[in-house]
């Protein structure tokens, strides 16, 4: 192990040459076929981290690097094809991918991630082999696997389009197929967003659409309101393809989830209109004020209303942060500001607090029931904790309300089938023994629509 760790850092030394290394590398070849499989992993996982920036010094291991393809750890087997893959030749590109699909199967997502890296390295290697090295990544994709071997190899086909612009069609071909059967909402928005983006430039581009409105009737909000923005997309690069799309977004108009619908009601309106150039700019162009100072501008406008419309162009398009509560001794008792604030502070006030609004919101639901009128003042209200994903067929989040003597849970419910009606909803709670707690009342929601949210509470009283 002596001669093992004096190999190992001398080939982590920095700035060195291939002849530097060279006996290290020597050592390291020795131990590759050593009868204890710990020798053997450490020294082919040394040298494939060598092969990452030296791959010529590590390519006289070849020989026996071959050998370890076929070894009974398939920790070893994989470590030693992916030095294969980051030292061989083009000739050995065929032979290694064949061997490493009989065990692809067998390793955990960990070492998978590492062949894809290792095949993505040797993609931009050796361009010419990018229909072999993208066909069996398309492969994999389709294979059981988790989220970050997923993302990894939709990652790689991406470089892998973007380094060679040829095979940018056959990797916008594989990306779509996955979509049909992805089951990660992440993934899918970053595919049809590249749809989105050079699905018109390609040669024949009407042949996406298909994939990306299927998108639109089949997953779920996130993923429809990614399939509305790149069907956008599609029709304001392309004059002959505008009136399918039109069409296609008109449908969306009617679908349950209000950020798809707006978002269609947005494009259309954009490309319905008669100049190209407002169009490109709405639909192609990244939005370039910052959202916090929209909101801000937006909310002045409505406090102040006036005959002249709403001027985007005077939005601020260096953001701005919102301004926190200061102290009175910063203001005048009258409530001007004083002579010492800075100007623009005033010119983004805004007025009545957002949590003071959230206050009083919550006063005013908790009010309307008759069982909790004899708990006293509120005191505190806690901030909304989802409880359930938001693509689930009952989404439900809680807020707690705290009294002098009592806790009131209010839970958010919204049914989000079509087809049920719910009746009496309430949330069953338990409180843990020997805590003091003790459950008082529970007021249920009468009824419960698709789309409509309901409110249920639960009363505890405190010790």
């Amino acid at each position: 192990m002596v001669v093992y760790e004096a190999a190992r850092a001398m080939c982590g030394l920095k700035n060195v040459w291939s002849k530097d290394i060279g006996p290290a590398i020597a050592v390291l070849q020795l131990f590759l076929s050593s009868p204890k499989a710990t020798l053997r992993f450490a020294a082919v996982r040394t040298l494939n981290k060598v092969a990452v920036t030296l791959p010529y010094a590590v390519s006289t291991c070849n020989l026996d690097m071959d050998n370890l393809i076929t070894d009974s750890n398939r920790s070893i087997a994989t470590l030693a094809i992916t030095t294969l893959l980051k030292t061989g030749n083009e000739s050995s590109i065929e032979r290694l991918m064949k061997q490493i699909n009989n065990f692809m199967s067998d390793i955990s997502d960990e070492f998978k991630v590492v062949v894809v890296e290792a095949i993505l390295s040797l993609c931009v290697k050796f361009p010419s082999k990018y229909r072999l090295l993208l066909g069996f990544l398309s492969n994999i994709l389709r294979d059981e696997g988790g989220f970050e071997y997923k993302k990894a190899i939709v990652e790689a086909i991406l470089a892998i389009i973007g380094h060679i612009p040829e095979c940018k069609e056959i990797g916008l071909t594989h990306l779509c197929e996955f979509i049909e059967d992805c089951e990660f909402t992440y993934l899918s928005t970053k595919i049809l967003n590249l749809l989105g983006t050079m699905g018109p430039t390609t040669h024949v581009p009407n042949k996406y659409i298909r994939y990306i409105y299927n998108r639109v009737l089949l997953e779920n909000p996130y993923v429809r309101a990614s399939a509305v923005s790149a069907l956008a997309r599609f029709g304001a690069k392309l004059e002959n393809l505008k009136p399918s799309i039109i069409v296609l977004l008109r449908r969306c108009l009617y679908d349950t989830d209000d950020e798809v619908r707006d978002r269609a009601a947005f494009y259309l309106k954009a490309l319905e209109s008669p100049d190209p150039e407002l169009t490109s700019r709405l639909i192609l162009e990244d939005f370039k004020v910052p959202l916090t100072n929209l909101e801000i501008s937006v909310q002045e406008y409505l406090a102040a209303p006036s005959e002249a419309p709403f001027d985007l162009s005077a939005v601020p398009t260096v953001e701005v942060q919102k301004p926190r509560e200061t102290s009175t001794s910063g203001t005048k008792v009258s409530g001007q500001p004083s002579s010492a604030a800075p100007p623009a502070a005033s010119t983004y006030a805004f007025g009545p607090s957002a949590a003071a609004d959230k206050r009083k919101k919550f006063i005013a639901q908790l009010a309307e029931q008759p069982k909790l009128a004899h708990l006293g003042e509120l005191f505190k209200s806690s901030s909304t904790v989802e409880l359930t994903e938001s693509e689930t067929e009952y989404v439900v989040n809680c807020v707690k309300h705290i009294f002098p003597t009592h806790i009131v849970f209010q839970f958010n419910c919204t049914n989000t089938l079509e087809e049920q009606v719910l009746e009496n909803v309430f949330v069953q709670m338990q409180v843990p023994s020997g805590s003091g707690l003790k459950i008082e009342s529970t007021i249920p929601a009468t009824l419960l629509q698709n789309g409509v949210p309901g409110v249920t509470y639960v009363s505890v009283k405190r010790p």
